[in-house]
This record gives C-alpha cells, sequence and structure tokens, in this order.
C-alpha cells in the first residue's frame, strides 16, 4: 500500500475536526444550515493553519446529500467522489503555477455549465495573491456575478496583495495561528492512532518550533519516526531539527553572564561544529533568556524540568533584568544581521564578542562615573558624614553647601543606568536616520528626576531653532517612544539647559554679593 504522509492522512474530513478555527467553523455551518452560502469566500492566515482543509470540508458540506448539522457526511456519493478527486464539478486550482490569464478564461467558459453531478461547481483557488494583474481583472467580472450554482473558496497567506475590488466582493475569513495547547492535543490523537510512543515535552517542542502550523507539526512528528527509534524524547526532536541541547545553550548564557569571551566561542564552536543551526541557535539563546527574565519577574516556567529549573535559578541571581533585557535586543539584532549574511558564523561570533565587551566596558565606565561623581561631591561639600561616638550612637554631619544650586542638584541625581540605555538612544536615532533628533540631542545627557519624568540635559544650552524642534509634539513623542521600546518604561521628558542653570546661579551669587559689606571676588575657572 502507498505510504501517505501524517499531514494528508490526518487532514480534517469535518468541521469537528479542525483544530483552533470555532470562530469560523461555526459561521460556516450555520450558513449552511440556513442555506444562506455566499458566491464567494476568502480564507486568508498562516501556512497550515487550516484553509485549505476548511475549503474542503465546505465544498463537501454545501453538495452532501445527506448533511448534518452542516457536516458532510462523508459517505454519500457526492462526499467519496471529492475526496478521492474524481468529481469533476469541484476544482481546485493552484495559482501559484496556474497564473495566467488563459488559467481564469479556462475557468470563465466553464461556469455557464450546469455541475454534472453535485448541486454546486465549486472553484477553490490556492495562493490566490500569485495571480497575475490580467488574472484578476478577468476573474473579477465573474467573482462579481457568477451564475447561482458556481461557489469561489480564494485562499492565500498574503491578503494584502490582492486588489481591493477582489476583497470587497468575497466574505472574509481570518485563520489564527493554532495555540502550542490545541497543536499538542490533535498530535497525541494523530500519535494514538498511529500507535507512536512520545513523550509529553517532546510534543511540547514540536508545538513550540511548529509557530503555530498544523502541517509543519504534522511535518517534524514524521521525521521523528522515520528515525526507527521506540519512543521519541525532548532530545531526539532538537537533534533531527538541529537544535542544540540545553546543556550547551545553558553553558553558553552562563558564560555570556559572567563575560567569559573564550568560554563563549569554545561551547560555539562545539554546538557549530556538532552541525546545529545558526539561526536555531539563536533563536534557542534569546528563548532561554527571555525565559531566566520571565523566571525572575515571577513566572512559572512549566516546560523545564527540576534541575534545569534549578540552573536558571542560578543564573538569574547573577544578573539584572536591565542586562536581560539588553541581551535579548543585541541577539536580536544579530539575528537580523544574520538574515543578509553569508558568513553567519562570523557575525554571530563577532557580535557574540561585542556583547560581553560591551558589558565589560560599561561596568567600568559605571565604576569610573561613581568615582567622578563622588569626588565632585566631597570637592563641593556635597557629601553626609556618619561619625561614631564613643557611646556608640552615630552622629549624621551634612555638608551640604550648596543647597539651593539647582546645576548640583541634577549632578546628585545621575543615574547610571540611565546614561547607558541615553547612549543606546542616541545610538538608535542615528542608526534609523532620525538625524534632526540626533543632531539636535548630540553630547546630551540625560538623568531620571523619578521613575516618571526623565531630564535631557544640554550642557552646551539649547539654541531657539534646537528648542522649536525638540518641543514639537511629534518629535517628544518619537523619543518616548524609544526610551519605552528600549527601557519599557513610559516616561515624561523635560528638557534643562545648562547654561541658563549656571547664568542662573551667578545671579543669585551676585544679589547675596551686593547684601555683604566686605570685598569679594569671583573667579571662574
Amino acid at each position: 500500500m502507498e505510504y501517505t504522509a501524517l499531514y494528508r492522512k490526518f487532514r480534517p474530513l469535518t468541521f469537528e475536526e479542525m483544530v483552533g478555527q470555532e470562530h469560523i467553523t461555526k459561521t460556516l455551518k450555520n450558513q449552511i444550515i440556513s442555506n444562506r452560502i455566499g458566491h464567494a469566500y476568502l480564507f486568508n492566515g498562516g501556512r497550515g493553519t487550516g484553509k485549505t482543509s476548511a475549503a474542503k470540508v465546505f465544498a463537501r458540506a454545501i453538495n452532501c446529500l445527506k448533511p448534518k448539522n452542516g457536516e458532510p457526511c462523508n459517505q454519500c456519493e457526492n462526499c467519496k467522489s471529492i475526496i478521492n478527486g474524481s468529481l469533476t464539478d469541484v476544482v481546485e486550482m493552484d495559482a501559484a503555477s496556474n497564473n495566467s490569464v488563459e488559467d481564469i478564461r479556462s475557468i470563465k467558459e466553464e461556469v455557464n455549465f450546469l455541475p454534472t453531478q453535485a448541486k454546486y461547481r465549486v472553484y477553490i483557488i490556492d495562493e490566490v495573491h500569485m495571480l497575475s494583474t490580467g488574472a484578476f481583472n478577468a476573474l473579477l467580472k465573474t467573482l462579481e456575478e457568477p451564475p447561482s450554482h458556481v461557489k469561489f473558496i480564494l485562499a492565500t497567506t498574503e491578503p494584502q496583495k490582492l486588489p481591493t475590488t477582489i476583497l470587497s466582493r468575497c466574505q472574509r475569513f481570518e485563520f489564527k495561528k493554532i495555540s502550542e495547547d490545541n497543536i499538542v492535543k490533535r498530535l497525541e490523537i494523530v500519535c494514538k492512532d498511529s500507535n507512536i510512543e512520545i513523550t509529553k515535552q517532546a510534543l511540547k517542542i514540536i508545538a513550540i518550533l511548529s509557530e503555530g502550523a498544523m502541517r509543519d507539526a504534522l511535518s517534524i512528528l514524521e521525521r521523528c519516526i522515520q528515525d526507527g527509534l521506540d519512543k521519541i524524547d525532548e532530545d531526539k526532536v532538537k537533534e533531527l531539527v538541529g537544535i542544540p541541547k540545553l546543556i550547551y545553550i545553558n553553558k553558553l548564557v552562563k558564560n555570556l553572564i559572567e563575560e567569559e569571551i573564550e568560554g563563549v566561542l569554545q561551547i560555539l564552536e562545539e554546538i557549530i561544529n556538532d552541525g546545529k543551526d545558526i539561526n536555531n541557535l539563536i533563536w534557542e539563546i534569546i528563548k532561554y533568556i527571555k525565559d531566566i527574565l520571565l523566571y525572575k519577574a515571577g513566572k512559572k516556567l512549566e516546560i523545564y524540568n527540576e534541575e534545569e529549573l534549578i540552573q536558571i535559578k542560578e543564573l538569574s541571581e547573577q544578573i539584572s533584568k536591565e542586562k536581560l533585557m539588553k541581551f535579548i535586543y543585541e541577539l536580536s539584532e544579530i539575528e537580523n544581521t544574520i538574515k543578509w549574511s553569508t558568513q553567519k558564523n562570523i557575525i554571530l561570533q563577532t557580535g557574540l564578542i561585542k556583547l560581553c565587551t560591551q558589558i565589560k566596558t560599561t561596568e567600568i565606565e559605571e565604576l569610573k562615573n561613581r568615582i567622578d561623581e563622588l569626588e565632585t561631591r566631597i570637592n563641593n561639600g556635597n557629601i553626609k558624614i556618619n561619625i561614631k561616638k564613643s557611646d556608640g550612637e552615630t552622629e549624621k554631619i551634612n555638608t551640604d553647601k550648596n543647597n539651593n544650586n539647582q546645576v548640583q542638584k541634577i549632578k546628585k541625581q545621575v543615574n547610571l543606568k540611565t546614561e547607558e540605555y541615553w547612549k543606546e538612544v542616541l545610538n538608535y536615532l542615528k542608526t534609523n536616520g532620525k538625524m534632526v533628533l540626533y543632531s539636535n540631542l548630540i553630547n546630551t545627557k540625560a538623568v531620571e528626576l523619578d521613575d516618571l519624568t526623565l531630564q535631557i540635559i544640554f550642557p552646551n544650552g539649547l539654541t531657539t531653532f534646537g528648542k522649536s524642534m525638540l518641543e514639537r509634539s511629534e518629535n517628544i513623542n518619537e523619543i518616548k517612544k524609544i526610551i519605552s521600546i528600549i527601557t519599557g518604561k513610559q516616561m515624561q521628558i523635560k528638557y534643562i539647559d545648562e547654561k541658563v542653570c549656571n547664568e542662573l546661579q551667578k545671579d543669585n551669587i551676585e544679589e547675596v554679593i551686593k547684601t555683604l559689606d566686605v570685598p569679594v571676588n569671583i573667579i571662574e575657572e
């Protein structure tokens, strides 16, 4: 007996068997029951979500001799003929290979003939977005006013490529990505009927890899059973699709967190030499770091066993949420760069080295800034000293000499993490072509006044033109949006002109001198 692929063998034969598209199947069944069947339908959605399967079930249901609750019986003569493809009244056409005007004209000539056996002539046009402009124009008139015995079902993954004249003449149904839980449930039924022994964890991995496409999930499962194993486990699934084992991902991320460049490169070399796909590797690293971040946020990670959760807990204690978010952001940039490169391995290696180096450089800069800030505060007298007395009590001495100095207040509020992400904001503006904003914000500093307000400081002063540009609502919203993307926080923006602050400070000092009856010299450095 000829072998049949799983996705064909287990193609849904009724609406009830379809997974995750209840919002569509319910409407279609109601139309059939009430005999309010439209003349043209558009099924659009991601690959493997059931568009073609729904079209075939619908074609049988409207031509079934003994329909029940809007479902085809799949036992009558019409249903059996449609299933085995011998009924000429139901035509399935692939627009990817039949996209010319002549192909559509042949349909245009056929629609005038009555069905030979069924109640309706049904045309299922798959990948309809691939039709040429001429073919769309030829289809348009027929689609607008077809004979009562003709029904069209168009299926596509890219509805935006269809002319609006076609879209407006169809009942449109959006097929969603199928949830991981629904895919797992369907795979369990398939495995039970096919006597396939597989672990729950392996099914979960297949569901994640399928990205909401049932056909992809069945194809991955089929690849696993062809290996001849008695039982399929998680490691076997990962090995077959080119995903590195979790132990390697854990070691790589651990070295990345600890900034061990040699360790990162060594593990990366082991994974690459093992024949693993680089795109899958980056996907796994990002996913693992995301799970560490979720663990720190208090979310349960059911996909991991007890030993793996202990490893995640240890890593989560070594790194902050901000650094984890930076990892994800930088790795996503590496992933985007790799898509357009022929030297994927080199791009990944240099990207990981850069990531480790950036973190070390950032920490050194943070330490240097903290030392500089401390020196400034000591020189200006802005420091509190704790003195232990003989009786054990502590006396706090405040040596703040410039309580009314606005500039010193700003300096005291310096947030080192803010300085770190402000550089990213400026770099984002530069790399994304926002040159007007970038040119006006270059050489500025940022300080978080509180959790809701960000001060942008202009050490060299703010020009009238620059102020007018930066105070435009669209530019303020753009800056706030970029800050939100990088930090995950919604913040208000306040501009501080440091030159104006200094002049105000000088004016205040001169006012004080006028009230004194002693000679005073002001020395400006």
